[in-house]
């Protein structure tokens, strides 16, 4: 938040270099720019929890779908390949289209905006997820399955306290690279009416006609949130390496 106060009076400078800028909509010492800046602001409580609760649930799913692709049974990876190529194949905005509109016609369940947000983007996300997760786990050398084996662990106690611990190790970069994914792919969940970043900058655009500052501004958010996941993830991957060492 601070990186983006300090690169706002860059913009209004910039406002010298052409008549046709407007930077005074956002600008936070007249009293409509400081409310334009809290409307477009608030949306990043939508944003964030809609991404949070979205990786979630699909990193479960994702674990879950990349198990049956390990097994030694051609069905259980007929199964696993089925799903992740169906679900990377369907564009991520038509997903949430269905899964709000048709979804309820199929199950009779209605959902509102931010589930079906949610569901739509942990979906789409789960298919890229299980391919992280059988690629951590099939780096893992055969010798620590063995290991497992020895000391009469189950399936069930090799994957939660040998096998998991490790993947997750080497995939936590591919991870923090889907939770970006996440936070500007939620961006698409303001077509069916979500009050998210993205909607608020849009339906501020319509009231105060001046998209240039305004989408300008939404970059900038959407820059800093990324920045802060980033700097996260870095943080607890040398936390873990430093743990391992």
């Amino acid at each position: 938040m601070k990186r983006f106060l300090l690169l706002l009076p860059v913009l209004f400078l910039l406002s010298g270099c052409s008549g046709n800028w407007g930077w005074y909509v956002v600008d936070p010492s007249t009293s409509n720019g400081a409310a334009n800046l809290r409307f477009l602001i608030s949306g990043a409580y939508n944003t964030v929890l809609m991404s949070v609760t979205a990786i979630l649930i699909s990193i479960t799913l994702g674990l879950l779908i990349a198990l049956p692709g390990l097994s030694d049974k051609r069905g259980w990876r007929a199964l696993n390949r089925t799903y992740v190529e169906i679900v990377r194949a369907v564009p991520i905005l038509v997903l949430i289209l269905w899964v709000y509109y048709g979804l309820p016609q199929l199950s009779g369940i209605t959902l509102n905006v931010f589930w079906a947000g949610v569901l739509a983007l942990a979906l789409s996300d789960s298919a890229f997820q299980a391919e992280i997760f059988r690629a951590g786990i099939q780096s893992i050398h055969k010798g620590q399955y063995e290991a497992a084996q020895s000391i009469s662990l189950s399936y069930r106690d090799t994957m939660r306290y040998v096998i998991l611990p490790q993947a997750i190790r080497r995939i936590l970069p591919a991870l923090g690279n889907q939770l970006v994914y996440m936070l500007k792919m939620s961006s698409l969940v303001s077509v069916i009416g979500m009050q998210e970043l993205t909607r608020k900058a849009n339906e501020l655009v319509v009231s105060e006609y001046r998209p240039l500052e305004i989408y300008t501004v939404l970059v900038l958010e959407y820059l800093a949130l990324i920045l802060i996941v980033s700097a996260g993830v870095r943080w607890l991957e040398r936390r873990m390496n430093a743990a391992e060492s």
